[in-house]
């Protein structure tokens, strides 16, 4: 465990490596990291830099060691897969080792439950509202957290006890877990939360399409070049009059065109359906549908885009980290490339998504916060060997160097959308008519109202 002062010299070398890694420039086939898949050891990002570390202060980098004794204390951590700390690499074997120590040293023991992801939200919120939590350490859901939970002062503020960047993403306190001022939610890291665009090099080679790293390169990646690429994998190469190699798997991209775009459905407690970025990403999903970009559904559920891009014969298929594995596995005959969903217009970097955000959470009927939070900080701050956190799985999975960076490309620039903490929020109703051609413009005017009036519902106007 660690408890170090790093001086100015270090504070800026850390700035300096997150401004390198962050160089360059939820739909019917959705495309968000499924909550009910673990995260595993294949895909991390780095935690951002701490917005409020300073290159000419000295930044406390982790909690001064405390001696407290919890009385043989059973700590639950509740989440829909099962936490535990694995021994898959040098990384994991250190936090395991870590939290053995702590846990002889404070006299308790660490549970981790798993819930089944079905019942995990009606479960967990259950029990927060009849003042006896399920666990001392819950992992939930932003959407349903944020104002909800918090507005009934049934979470424990956390920012005072997360600032060691080493042991806590930042962002997840200071940015995602805000409300009103306070940080209530945390995480040591985020996990499988690259999205982009995974695409078949195997078929791209022999279509003799341009090489998608090439727009990468030249950042040229954008949406007309995307739509471009797709419109030209769409062929009839037997010559049969029917198409039988496609370019892109999902026709449904919202939430892809507003994350790339920088833009969203709300803001706060606002709808912003009209804000000009949002109208460059509603135009863009209309595009798609209207010029028949996307190989036309068959009917399917959502995972249809996935079993499509799994046949070989469609080059792009939008989708998130955490399928890497599954794709390898069912696509052994293909050269799987990764390359960041392409910017849109008012974008001067890539980005990546994360609909459905979460993270972990101390409810407010538990006693000793800030012992717990200590707990975990400890169990988590270790010196990696890695140069960046998730660096083994990418070097796993991954084939070539090209597509590491660009997974690291994507993932640095994580958004959060807020449109489905609102459960009576238009958003599939919305979709579904740009998708089956309704004009922009008539899309807005419909859903502004109503919109609104599901944003205001959460927030009590």
């Amino acid at each position: 465990m660690r408890n170090k002062k790093f001086a100015t010299t270090l504070v800026s070398l850390l700035m300096v490596s997150v401004l390198a890694a962050c160089g360059g420039g939820n739909n019917s086939n959705n495309s968000s990291a499924s909550p009910s898949d673990a995260p595993s050891s294949s895909a991390a990002t780095e935690p951002s830099a701490s917005a409020s570390a300073s290159a000419s202060e000295e930044v406390e980098q982790g909690t001064p060691d405390m001696d407290f004794d919890l009385g043989g204390r059973t700590i639950k951590v509740v989440s829909w897969w099962d936490m535990a700390p694995q021994e898959r690499n040098p990384d994991e074997i250190a936090k395991k080792q870590n939290l053995a120590e702590l846990e002889k040293k404070h006299n308790f023991k660490m549970e981790f439950v798993n819930i089944d992801y079905g019942e995990y939200q009606e479960k967990v919120t259950a029990s927060l509202l009849a003042g006896e939590p399920i666990g001392d350490i819950v992992r939930l859901g932003r959407n349903y957290a944020i104002p909800a939970l918090v507005q009934q002062d049934l979470l424990w503020p956390v920012d005072e006890y997360t600032k060691n960047a080493n042991a806590f993403d930042q962002d997840a306190t200071y940015k995602w877990g805000q409300y009103n001022g306070r940080g209530y939610l945390f995480s040591e890291a985020r996990e499988n939360l690259a999205q982009g665009i995974f695409y078949n090099r195997t078929l791209m080679n022999q279509l003799g399409i341009k090489s998608l790293q090439e727009y990468v390169n030249e950042d040229s990646w954008n949406w007309d070049t995307f739509i471009q690429v797709a419109k030209d994998a769409n062929k009839d190469t037997n010559n049969d009059g029917k198409l039988d190699t496609w370019g892109l798997a999902n026709p449904g991209l919202m939430d892809q065109a507003l994350y790339s775009n920088g833009a969203a459905l709300t803001v706060g407690d606002k709808q912003t359906l009209d804000d000009p970025k949002t109208v460059e990403a509603l135009n863009f999903v209309s595009r798609i549908a209207t010029e028949k970009v996307a190989r036309p559904t068959e009917g399917g559920d959502w995972t249809e885009a996935g079993q499509f891009y799994r046949q070989g014969n469609t080059l792009m298929y939008t989708g998130a980290m955490w399928e890497i594995g599954g794709l390898k596995t069912d696509m052994k005959d293909y050269d799987i490339g990764f390359v960041p969903f392409p910017k849109g217009p008012s974008a001067d970097t890539y980005h990546s998504l994360e609909g459905a955000y979460q993270a972990l959470s101390i409810p407010k009927a538990v006693k000793d916060p800030d012992k717990l939070l200590y707990i975990w900080e400890k169990y988590n701050d270790i010196d990696s060997i890695y140069d960046y956190q998730g660096q083994a799985g990418y070097e796993q999975n991954l084939s070539t160097e090209e597509d590491i960076n660009n997974a690291k490309l994507s993932a640095a620039g994580l958004l959060v959308l807020e449109h489905f903490t609102y459960p009576k929020f238009p958003y599939w109703e919305l979709n579904g008519d740009l998708i089956n051609g309704e004009s922009v413009s008539t899309v807005i005017e419909k859903y502004k109202t109503p919109a609104q009036a599901a944003i205001d519902e959460v927030y009590k106007k």
